[in-house]
């Protein structure tokens, strides 16, 4: 059995990555393109094999389990995933945070928030853009640079001579050809194997991750819909982050291996308890002790989440003042002092625990 501590130490900088994809709405949403595009659709689901982490370490590591526990403890609004919202002259409303997988266990609603969805006339996901894929294309082929490099570097030149070895057999064993990928920006490239092969091969077959789901259901129902951001600022933001965080995000990812299972299973098990201040005591323990650690952590943390965190809050004024809206965002949007609750109530807004 792998020990939890030996894979946070392998996992480095990959659990940076998994919490950016889970925050990237349309780049999931998408990901049954790339997985075609480089040939890992599979004709039938595997079963998923991940283990959390967090169960294990209560018996491999239980001090450290414990500091993670007390850290969670300590972050404001860290535990619930449904917050209603009121404010004086309109009907409540509800936020919801949303895990951007296809598991059936997440895609599931519980009861509260389905009933806080079904109550609603407005549903508010993310962006909207992930409903029209030939647009999101469009939008994103007008700023080609985002995604792929356009002057000499290629992927190769930014590898550290020590990795490009492991990463061309990595990807291989991936069949994918580091030739036939090697213009591409690698956090694109980490986006094509970050995944388990349960995740990726429902992607495959078109089942959609929550948000998308959700946005789906409230087309079906008639339902008013709305978007807090578009795909391309979010692509905007992923891109803005230092590449080297982006290339160790691909060397880690890849040297991990199946280890990327246990990582998501952690993170989907974490997801269900509602227990969302664990995320972030969770990511950081898997993180390597050096400063160029850190400062890689917090460019994202403060790029892909707390900037992030104020334009959700400032765009979804408008739909909590009409009413009775259903607003749905990435969980690590919503604990924190900077958190997408906190934000609201500073904004004037009533904000209670639902679930």
């Amino acid at each position: 059995m792998k020990k939890p501590v030996a894979i946070a130490d392998r996992a480095a900088s990959v659990s940076l990555w998994l919490v950016a994809l889970a925050n990237i709405l349309f780049l999931l949403a998408f990901l049954a393109t790339l997985v075609a595009l480089s040939g890992r659709a599979e004709a039938a689901t595997p079963v998923c094999t991940g283990k959390n982490m967090i169960e294990e370490m209560a018996t491999s590591d239980p001090a450290a389990l414990d500091r993670i526990r007390a850290e969670a403890a300590e972050t404001p609004n860290g535990a619930g995933l449904l917050w209603k919202i009121e404010k004086e002259g309109a009907e409540p409303s509800f936020l919801f945070g949303t895990m951007h997988m296809t598991d059936p266990r997440v895609v599931t609603l519980p009861a509260s928030a389905q009933a806080a969805f079904d109550a609603s006339s407005t549903v508010v996901i993310e962006t909207t853009d992930v409903l029209d894929q030939q647009k999101m294309l469009a939008s994103f082929a007008s700023s080609p640079e985002l995604m792929m490099f356009t002057d000499k570097t290629t992927l190769t030149s930014l590898l550290p001579p020590e990795d490009k070895a492991m990463v061309e057999e990595a990807l291989a064993k991936r069949g994918i050809p580091l030739a036939s990928v090697i213009k591409m920006k690698p956090w694109i490239l980490s986006a094509m194997i970050a995944l388990p092969a349960c995740e990726l091969a429902r992607k495959a077959a078109g089942e959609p991750v929550l948000d998308l789901n959700l946005a789906r259901q409230a087309e079906s129902a008639g339902k008013k819909l709305g978007g807090l951001e578009t795909a391309k600022s979010q692509l905007e933001a992923m891109a803005s982050l230092p590449l080297e965080f982006h290339v160790e995000g691909l060397v880690e990812t890849l040297r991990l291996g199946d280890g990327i299972d246990d990582v998501i299973e952690t993170m989907i098990d974490i997801y269900l308890s509602g227990d969302t201040g664990l995320f972030w005591p969770f990511f950081e323990t898997a993180l390597p002790s050096g400063e160029d650690g850190k400062s890689g952590y917090s460019a994202f943390e403060e790029t892909m989440i707390t900037a992030r965190n104020g334009v959700m809050a400032r765009e979804a004024k408008p739909f909590l003042d009409a009413g009775r809206a259903f607003i749905a965002v990435g969980a690590l949007h919503l604990p924190g002092g900077e958190g997408v609750v906190e934000l609201l109530r500073k904004e004037g807004y009533t904000v209670t625990r639902a679930d």
